[in-house]
């Protein structure tokens, strides 16, 4: 267990310096290209590698132009690789096709996935997968007589055993960096066991027999299971909050897709349907998301980090320990977009002040978002787009270990800050890294919360608190976090920091009673 989680934090260490748009473009664009060589080599007999390529342009050119005109329109930023990615999405759900027809389809379908995004939105957030609603209007509507000249449909005809393998190999890259694994398992399992006992069902009503091994096979190689989890299920803005809420979503879609129920004889809740149905069961769960912030006052709490003080103009709920997403408009944004994730500093009894913090990183080099960010003046109006996470303590009075790296340590203010404030006291202990004294951010808040607390820093902190002591300079491993928490094994851990930290730490990480990670790669 202890190397899994090691190898794994490493490769989120790597995989975070890209941003997650670019990774999922990088991988999308990379499974087309073997999509068009296997296609040119004969091992995918349909569709061709002219249909492919047309295809692709004919979407590509359509999604980004409405793209384009709709974001000039509502005065937002354009945002190529978002929609350079649902081009690529699209091309894998729909019939590719060369003549005039099948462009029209296409076009079609380009045109409503784009639309959907901002016609079909609540406050920030698609109500629906923009590239599973296009296909599925045009799959619909040419199921109609009236509109057979619309010369495509879904075809999902990157369901075929020569993909599968390279789906599972990229998309675990873009899984490890949303975080998403266990979401996409839950729907894969779900998806794939409704759809063996389909077969079965199936084969016994029209006497056709039933092949344990071929049933599975087709199920995991024959269908587009696999892409609809981990490109289009794993969307981030269409996904709600909790853990429990997106398994719930994941389950839902996997029995839908599992089983496709055959409506009016003339269309099925398969696929993209079933996506867009537990979408919408999504956007119930997170109806109580986004909000208005006013900036009220910004400070720097120590050389590098930054708070930011807001104050709600609407209501917000949250839990401690869990994050929001703050939406900075502005033009020419970088690869990352206009939003990003912070952990919540305050307490959920602090509202309606509510707190975040960041470091500011590289001065040099900062992203459009973080210039955008250090622009915005006391009084400019923000957004969040939601709250979200399960980085919660454990219900009773569990002994609880809280490690922290630098700003990790903000979840940890929130959960601390709400337990003072409502009187209770946990067996807690704190261990806090920071790369100097003058970087140990919220030291007077934390210290007046009484929890316990080792530090690590090069130098003696000056004037500790009664219930902190220094680590005499030693830098944190594995080791020396079993020797400042012997009882490790009794303690429900939580640690919040870089994923080489984690990766670091595992050895003595895998002795807790529990673990619960919120790795950070910065912004």
């Amino acid at each position: 267990m202890s190397m899994f989680t090691a190898a794994r934090q490493r490769v989120l260490a790597v995989l975070g310096a890209v941003s997650m748009y670019r990774l999922v473009l990088f991988a999308l664009g990379l499974l087309a290209v073997i999509a068009l060589a296997l296609s040119a080599l004969g091992a995918i007999v349909s569709p061709t590698p002219a249909e492919i390529l047309y295809s692709f342009v004919v979407l590509g050119v359509v999604i980004c132009a409405v793209d384009a005109i709709a974001q000039r329109l509502l005065r937002l930023p354009w945002r190529v690789e978002s929609s350079l990615v649902t081009t690529l999405i699209m091309l894998f759900v729909m019939r590719p096709g060369s003549d005039a027809a099948a462009f029209t389809g296409l076009a079609l379908a380009g045109a409503l996935a784009s639309l959907s995004k901002y016609l079909i939105a609540w406050r920030g957030r698609h109500i629906l997968n923009p590239a599973a609603f296009g296909a599925a209007v045009v799959t619909i509507v040419g199921s109609f007589g009236a509109f057979e000249w619309l010369g495509t449909s879904a075809s999902w005809w990157v369901g075929t055993p020569s993909l599968a393998l390279p789906v599972a190999v990229l998309g675990l890259a873009v899984l490890w960096r949303t975080e998403k694994v266990r979401v996409v398992l839950v729907f894969l399992l779900v998806a794939i066991g409704t759809s063996v006992v389909r077969q079965a069902v199936q084969g016994q009503q029209f006497g056709m027999g039933f092949d344990l091994g071929e049933a599975l096979s087709f199920a995991v190689l024959q269908s587009p299971f696999l892409f609809l989890g981990i490109f289009m299920l794993s969307e981030p803005l269409t996904l709600p909050p909790r853990r429990w809420q997106q398994y719930s979503v994941a389950a839902l879609v996997g029995v839908l897709a599992g089983w496709p129920i055959l409506i009016a004889g003339l269309f099925t809740l398969g696929q993209e349907r079933a996506l867009l149905i537990g979408n919408l069961l999504a956007f119930v769960f997170a109806l109580r998301g986004s909000v208005r912030l006013r900036l009220d006052k910004r400070e720097f709490i120590t050389p590098t980090v930054q708070e930011l003080t807001f104050r709600t103009k609407g209501r917000l709920k949250f839990l401690p320990g869990q994050y929001l997403e703050l939406d900075v408009p502005h033009h020419r944004p970088d690869a990352r977009g206009t939003r990003r994730e912070f952990s919540i500093v305050s307490a959920p009894a602090d509202l309606p002040t509510l707190r975040i913090a960041y470091k500011n990183g590289d001065q040099k080099h900062p992203s459009s978002y973080k210039r955008a960010l250090a622009a915005a003046e006391p009084g400019a109006t923000l957004a969040v787009t939601g709250t979200w996470g399960d980085f919660l303590l454990p219900r009773g009075d569990a002994p609880v270990l809280m490690v922290a790296a630098g700003i990790g340590v903000t979840p940890f203010v929130s959960q601390l800050r709400q337990l003072q404030s409502a009187g209770v006291q946990r067996d807690i202990v704190l261990v806090y890294v920071a790369s100097d004294v003058s970087e140990l951010a919220f030291r007077e808040e934390l210290e007046a919360t009484g929890v316990r607390a080792v530090v690590y820093t090069r130098d003696e902190p000056a004037g500790l608190g009664d219930n902190w002591s220094w680590a005499q300079g030693v830098r944190l491993d594995a080791e020396g976090l079993e020797r400042v928490v012997p009882d490790i094994a009794a303690r429900h851990t939580f640690i919040s920091g870089p994923p080489r930290l984690i990766a670091d730490l595992a050895p003595a990480l895998q002795k807790a009673h529990s673990l619960t990670t919120d790795a950070f790669a910065g912004y």
